[in-house]
C-alpha cells in the first residue's frame, strides 16, 4: 500500500485514487506536479503488475510454513476372505471364512527440530469361522526424531526464512520500480514546463521582431532608412516564425509523453492542453553533501538492499546443504495400548488391561560417495562468495552513480546562475543596439542579431532551471529517497491468497 502526504493510495498492493472519482474521466485542464504523480502512480499498468509480485512471494511463504501444520488422517478397511486350510492335527482340508474390519483416525505433524509426532486411534473387528469374534481398541503415539541430517531447528526452518527473505525482497523491487514511474513522472512534467515557457519566449520574440518590423516601415515610408534596412527585419520575423512552428511542436510531444504516464487510456480527442501549475523550485543556495548522500544511498538504494537480501538467503542455502551431506539417522519410538474383547464397547473399556507394545529402533542411511550432496554444497557457498563480491561492487557503482548525479546538479547550479547572468546583459546589450539604431550608429541586422542572441539566453535559462530540477530528481533517485522526499512510503500488506 503506498500512503501519501496527500492520503493512502491504495490497499492490498491495488493502488486507488480519490483525488478523482471518475477513473475514466479526461485529465483535468490544470495539473500540478502532485497530481501529476498521483494520477501517474493510479494509472501505471506495468506499476500495477509489479504490486502482484509481494502477494506472490507471500504465498511462497505460506506455503513453505504450510509443512508444519497438522495433518488429520483417516482410514478404513473391509477384507473378507474364504480360504481352504489344512488341519496341522487330522492333515484334512476344511473351509474357512472370515472378515476383518480396520479403522484408524489420528493426526501427525512435523517440528520445526527434525521430529514428527503421530497419535492415532484405531480399533479392528476379527470375525472368523473357526474363532469367535474379536475387537481390538489401540491408542498409538509414533515419534521419529533425524539424529543427523535434518536435525534442529535451524535447517528445517530455512526454507521459511528465505521465502521471507523473498517477500522483502520482492517488496524492495516494487519500491525501485514505484521510485522509477515518479522519477518519470516528475522529469516529463519539468520538461512540459520547459517547453510551454519556451512557446511563450518565443511569441514574446516575435512579437518584438514585428514592433521591429513596423518601426523599420514607417521610418522607410518617411525617408530615414533605405529600403534594404526592411530585409533584415522581415527576416527576423520569418525566423521567429520558425520558432514557433517547432516550439509549438516540441511542446505538443512533451504534452503527449507525459500524459502517457499521467494517463495512458485517454483517447486522441481528450488529449486537450494542459496547463502546469507548479513552477520549478530551483534553491541554489545549498550544496548537497557527497559523503551524506553516499551514505543514504547505501542505506536505502533498493538494488542494494535486494543484494543483501540475497546474500543472506545464500547463507541459509549452505546451511541446509552442509547438513545435506550428513548421513540419515533417525530414531523412533512407536508406543501402542491395546484393549482386546468381544463388542466394539468392550474393547475400548479394556484399554486399561494390560495390553501394550513398545518399538524403540534407530534407521541409518547414505549414500555411497554422497557426491550430489557434495556438490550441492560447493555450488552454494561459491555462490555465497559470489553474492558477496557482487554486493561489493554494486555498493561500488552505487558510490558511482551519486558521486555523477552529484556533479550534473553542481553543473545544473551553476547553469543557472550563470546563463541568468548572460540573459541579463544580452538584455542590456538589445537595448543599446536599439539606441544605436535610433540615432543611426546601427542596422536593423544589428538589433536582429543581438535580439536572436537573447531569444537564445532566455532559452538556455529555461533550459538550465528544468535541468536543475531533472538533476535534483536524478541525485534523489540515486540516493534511494525519492520517495520518502515526495511524502510516499510503500507499506507491507498481508493479502489474501485465492484459492486455485
Amino acid at each position: 500500500m503506498i500512503k501519501t502526504a496527500f492520503g493512502t493510495l491504495g490497499g492490498v498492493f491495488v493502488f486507488s485514487l480519490n483525488l478523482y472519482a471518475d477513473t475514466n474521466r479526461p485529465a483535468p485542464p490544470s495539473l500540478s506536479l502532485e497530481q501529476a504523480v498521483l494520477m501517474g502512480l493510479q494509472h501505471n499498468r506495468g506499476l500495477q503488475v509489479q504490486q502482484f509480485n509481494p502477494v506472490i512471494a507471500g504465498a511462497f511463504e505460506q506455503l513453505e510454513r504450510g509443512v508444519y501444520d497438522p495433518e488429520f488422517f483417516a482410514s478404513f478397511s473391509d477384507t473378507e476372505e474364504n480360504v481352504v486350510e489344512t488341519s496341522t492335527a487330522t492333515v484334512s482340508q476344511f473351509q474357512n471364512e472370515g472378515s476383518d474390519t480396520e479403522g484408524a483416525v489420528g493426526i501427525r505433524q512435523q517440528l520445526p527440530t527434525g521430529t514428527e509426532v503421530e497419535a492415532s486411534v484405531s480399533s479392528e473387528r476379527s470375525i472368523s469361522t473357526r474363532s469367535p469374534e474379536q475387537q481390538t481398541a489401540r491408542l498409538g503415539l509414533t515419534v521419529t526424531q533425524q539424529l543427523l541430517r535434518g536435525f534442529g531447528p535451524s535447517v528445517n526452518l530455512a526454507s521459511i526464512r528465505q521465502a521471507e527473505l523473498e517477500t522483502e525482497a520482492s517488496r524492495y523491487e516494487l519500491r525501485g520500480y514505484t521510485e522509477a514511474v515518479i522519477a518519470d513522472i516528475e522529469m516529463a512534467y519539468w520538461r512540459y514546463v520547459a517547453a510551454r515557457e519556451a512557446i511563450r519566449v518565443v511569441k514574446s520574440s516575435l512579437e518584438i521582431a514585428q514592433s521591429q518590423l513596423e518601426e523599420v516601415e514607417s521610418r522607410i515610408e518617411v525617408g530615414d532608412l533605405p529600403e534594404n534596412e526592411a530585409a533584415a527585419a522581415r527576416a527576423e520575423v520569418a525566423l521567429s516564425k520558425q520558432n514557433l512552428i517547432d516550439a509549438q511542436s516540441a511542446m505538443e510531444k512533451q504534452r503527449y509523453t507525459l500524459l502517457r504516464l499521467v494517463q495512458p487510456n485517454l483517447s486522441v480527442t481528450e488529449m486537450q492542453a494542459l496547463e502546469a501549475v507548479s513552477s520549478p523550485d530551483v534553491d541554489v543556495s545549498r550544496e548537497p553533501d557527497a559523503e551524506e548522500s553516499i551514505l543514504l544511498a547505501l542505506q536505502s538504494r533498493s538494488e542494494i538492499k535486494e543484494a543483501e537480501l540475497q546474500l543472506q538467503r545464500g547463507e541459509l542455502e549452505t546451511v541446509v546443504t552442509r547438513n545435506g551431506r550428513l548421513p540419515k539417522l533417525e530414531l523412533f519410538i512407536n508406543l501402542g495400548k491395546t484393549g482386546y474383547a468381544d463388542t466394539f464397547d468392550d474393547s475400548f473399556k479394556n484399554l486399561d488391561g494390560p495390553g501394550y507394545d513398545v518399538t524403540v529402533g534407530l534407521e541409518f542411511s547414505q549414500a555411497l560417495g554422497n557426491r550430489q550432496a557434495r556438490a550441492r554444497d560447493i555450488i552454494a557457498r561459491t555462490e555465497l562468495e559470489q553474492g558477496k563480491e557482487a554486493l561489493a561492487n554494486l555498493r561500488d557503482l552505487v558510490r558511482f552513480d551519486v558521486l555523477l548525479a552529484l556533479n550534473e546538479l553542481k553543473r545544473a547550479r551553476l547553469q543557472v546562475s550563470a546563463s541568468t547572468e548572460t540573459r541579463g546583459y544580452r538584455e542590456q546589450t538589445l537595448q543599446a543596439e536599439r539606441d544605436r539604431f535610433e540615432v543611426g550608429t546601427a542596422t536593423a541586422l544589428d538589433v536582429a542579431l543581438t535580439q536572436r542572441d537573447l531569444l537564445q539566453s532566455r532559452l538556455a535559462e529555461i533550459e538550465a532551471r528544468v535541468a536543475f530540477m531533472i538533476a535534483r530528481i536524478r541525485l534523489f533517485q540515486a540516493e534511494g529517497t525519492l520517495i520518502e522526499r515526495r511524502g510516499l512510503s510503500i507499506d507491507s500488506v498481508d493479502r489474501e491468497i485465492i484459492d486455485w
